[in-house]
């Protein structure tokens, strides 16, 4: 009986599925839970769309290819390694999985992607237009501009590539013809930084619609960009 017990013990900590700390395991849940919003908020039809958390041990928990975010469940992730290898999970990491490493490779302060295809940015991304007017002041002081990527092969190691430039300095970037791209320093602030990316592609859109579009003055930016340094301190310090 003692060594059926062993060997049951053993084959749960050897199960690629099974989380190896409670950590982890909320991680899991996380991810699971945004893809449901992104979804519900229509930012990933069918199987568009990937999220993932950097780990404690420096490895990369993601979501699976092939699958709906509406579907996804926490023993669904899997774990890779900064190169890009599986070392956990049954099924295969995202394809855009290397977009995500750029950041976590860049940019210590990363602790989360978010990548996903809201429509008004898309359609921006797809019109070759970065969201880069100043027009929204608490979109300047939150998130910056959002520039825009040149175009690469979704799926492929070129979409990497195309944000490198961008990686320093920017937590939203759009890729042309594909979607956008977000990262924070949790889950939650990626996702929150992906939804101000749509609601300004979306005042952006109906202020052209208007005609008469007023980006905010040299002096006005000048004052915003103190805001935000003192925004970033001050949330920083809350967490």
């Amino acid at each position: 009986m003692e060594k059926s017990g062993f060997t049951t013990t053993l084959n749960l900590s050897l199960d690629p599925s099974i989380p190896r700390t409670s950590s982890e395991s909320q991680q899991r849940r996380q991810l699971a839970r945004f893809g449901k919003r992104l979804y519900r908020l229509g930012f990933v039809p069918g199987t568009a769309g990937n999220l993932s958390i950097r780990l404690a041990d420096g490895l990369v928990l993601a979501t699976p290819t092939g699958m709906s975010k509406h579907q996804l469940r926490s023993s669904d992730m899997v774990i890779v390694d900064l190169d890009g290898r599986r070392v956990g999970g049954s099924r295969n990491a995202t394809s855009e999985i290397a977009m995500h490493l750029a950041y976590y490779r860049r940019r210590p302060d990363v602790q989360a992607v978010v990548h996903a295809h809201p429509p008004v940015a898309t359609g921006f991304a797809s019109c070759g237009r970065a969201l880069e007017e100043p027009l929204c002041s608490e979109v300047v002081m939150t998130l910056g501009a959002v520039p825009l990527a040149p175009y690469a092969t979704t799926g492929t190691d070129e979409v990497a590539a195309s944000i490198e430039s961008f990686l320093d300095r920017h937590d939203a970037i759009l890729l042309a013809n594909h979607g956008v791209v977000t990262a924070g320093d949790t889950l939650e602030d990626a996702f929150m930084r992906m939804e101000t990316v749509e609601h300004f592609a979306h005042i952006c859109l109906v202020a052209h619609q208007l005609g008469s579009a007023k980006p905010l003055s040299c002096d006005r930016l000048q004052q915003l960009a103190e805001a935000r340094s003192r925004y970033k301190k001050n949330a920083v310090a809350s967490r």
